[in-house]
């Protein structure tokens, strides 16, 4: 914990016990980094997989168990002020942050016959301006001289095309253009900014049929783990990786499209 020196990791979207998010928090909390999540159990709700209401307290409680300090809170990224209300709870309860990790997003199936304005405006809000402005909140408060870190997770957009989900594309690549911009702006105050496409990941949404599909395409035979985007993360936020920035790094198995 002292070679860490008390660092403070926001982790966003983190609602089931089984996604990416979680991982990430169980990742980070067993290095020794304080940790404070957030979750919108309304989303996950509407979703195919769903969600038990209490999964975000049994991962909160999961958590404390590894010795760290853990806050969280329910967020609706959508709304304008929650990057401000976020940036300070977590100062309330923490202290300043060093990492920000925008795991968050919002994703649903569409393509050009049947997309709407409503539909691409609920994409941007969150995978767009929520990222960007949480990015920017962060970093203006940043009071340390190093050791900074942004790292936003995105999905291979400009590995290949992604038919049937034409805003979420749309939106993620425009996080890959943020990533890299934003890295030039935030090197003077000592923040990296980076962003991880783990590829296709099993989280719960996968089904047989989609997991047989996929299989062949990974040459260690294997579907990704949310574990193996988390181990990632992990080496990004520490000190090894204080020279990395601006980059998009695609950490999913050799996946083959």
């Amino acid at each position: 914990m002292n070679q860490l020196k008390e660092k403070i990791a926001i982790i966003t979207g983190v609602s089931r016990l089984k996604g990416i998010g979680a991982a990430i928090c169980k990742e980070l909390a067993e290095t020794g980094y304080h940790i404070f999540f957030t979750y919108w159990t309304e989303y996950d709700k509407k979703m195919p997989w769903s969600i038990d209401l209490d999964e975000p307290i049994k991962l909160k409680e999961e958590l404390i168990q590894k010795g760290v300090k853990v806050s969280c809170m329910e967020l609706d990224l959508t709304h304008f002020e929650a990057p401000e209300q976020l940036l300070n709870k977590v100062i309330e309860q923490l202290g300043y942050p060093d990492i920000l990790i925008n795991n968050a997003a919002y994703s649903t199936n569409n393509d050009f016959s049947n997309l709407t304005a409503e539909e691409l405006d609920k994409h941007y809000m969150v995978n767009v301006r929520a990222t960007t402005l949480l990015s920017s909140k962060f970093a203006q408060r940043f009071d340390k001289k190093s050791g900074g870190r942004i790292v936003n997770i995105t999905s291979g957009q400009f590995q290949g095309p992604m038919p049937g989900e034409l805003a979420y594309a749309t939106t993620k690549g425009a996080v890959d253009a943020l990533t890299i911009t934003l890295s030039a702006e935030l090197a003077p105050l000592g923040i990296t900014v980076n962003s991880i496409n783990p590829g296709p990941t099993d989280t719960g949404w996968m089904t047989e049929s989609i997991k047989n599909e996929l299989k062949p395409m990974f040459p260690f035979g294997r579907i990704g783990e949310p574990k193996d985007v988390a181990k990632a993360i992990k080496f990004l936020v520490s000190g090894e990786a204080d020279w990395i920035t601006g980059q998009i790094i695609h950490s999913e198995g050799g996946f083959r499209r």
